[in-house]
């Protein structure tokens, strides 16, 4: 008997899934069909459905419009996003731009400067005097109390020592040793220059020497009262065969007992180029060495004596 009830509920369900599988077959029959009958109506009558299309467009609409307005809000904002870096690439290339023209313009301008230095300095070429050599002031020392220069010129262009070096402006020194194709300068600035000066306009005659500190201080031959005064120009006087008369030394800053303290006309510090003349009058050279010249030997070689020291 259970055995018996055991089949009838088995057979039972299975009667059940054929059932449900059977009503599932024709559900889906049914919606194709209505699938069908529906395009065939759109089609053949497309005005059918337009009242329920207009129905669910309304209903869509906020939707729709929200939407659309965020993908234009999008667009809008990636626009501004690309143009403000696109501006600000156009500005950077435009900063560059003018900073190149800066440089461009002020290398112009140095150029143009050094050629004016140049052309002043070769000036001195038609003068009766013709410098031995032009060349660049490479250097100068500043930090103590000795005063030099060096001057990318030396033997090989027919420099010598005790040969005067002067600017556009007026005298820097004189060449103190002298290598193949180099020179060192003693400053008109140095402790142990001295150099015979007479003041521009008349006879009154002194000497400068050196401070070591960037002045120099104009001794008066002549002691009695101090005629000098603040502005006046100092120039070579030709005295002692180096230097040629009337180049520019000093102007004159503050009064002392026996003379004045004066600052020099051709700063090297502010020198590119220079001009090496010969000497004024090599024979009346003979003898007048300072005694750092004299420590070095360098006494006879402008006048075609002993062979010049190199420089070290």
């Amino acid at each position: 008997m259970a055995l018996s009830g055991s089949k009838q509920r088995i057979s039972g369900h299975s009667k059940k899934a054929q059932y449900g599988a059977f009503t599932g077959y024709v559900l889906v029959v049914l919606a194709v069909l209505l699938g069908i009958a529906l395009l065939t109506v759109s089609l053949v009558q497309p005005t059918t459905f337009s009242g329920l299309r207009g129905l669910f467009s309304d209903a869509t609409q906020p939707v729709s419009r929200a939407n659309a307005a965020g993908r234009s809000g999008g667009r809008n904002f990636i626009d501004s996003v690309q143009g403000f870096l696109e501006a600000g690439q156009q500005n950077a290339d435009l900063k560059k731009e003018v900073e190149i023209a800066r440089i461009r313009l002020a290398e112009a301008k140095a150029v143009e400067e050094e050629n004016r230095r140049l052309k002043a300095l070769l000036g001195l070429q038609t003068t009766d005097v013709k410098p031995v050599a032009v060349a660049r002031l490479v250097g100068s020392s500043g930090s103590s109390t000795r005063r030099f220069a060096y001057l990318g010129a030396g033997r090989s262009s027919g420099v010598k020592p005790g040969m005067p070096v002067r600017s556009e402006r007026g005298i820097v020194g004189r060449v103190l040793e002298a290598s193949r194709s180099s020179s060192r300068v003693l400053l008109i600035t140095d402790s142990e220059s001295v150099l015979p000066v007479r003041r521009a306009g008349d006879n009154t005659v002194a000497f400068a020497e050196g401070r070591g500190d960037g002045l120099i201080n104009i001794r008066l031959i002549n002691l009695g009262i101090n005629p000098l005064k603040r502005g006046d120009v100092f120039v070579t006087s030709g005295a002692g065969g180096l230097y040629r008369p009337g180049i520019a030394v000093a102007i004159v800053t503050r009064l002392t007992d026996d003379g004045a303290v004066a600052r020099i006309i051709s700063n090297p510090a502010a020198t590119d180029f220079v001009a090496v003349e010969p000497l004024w009058q090599p024979d009346a050279r003979r003898g007048a060495a300072t005694p750092i010249e004299e420590a070095l030997g360098t006494n006879d070689t402008v006048d075609g004596g002993a062979q010049e020291p190199e420089a070290q």
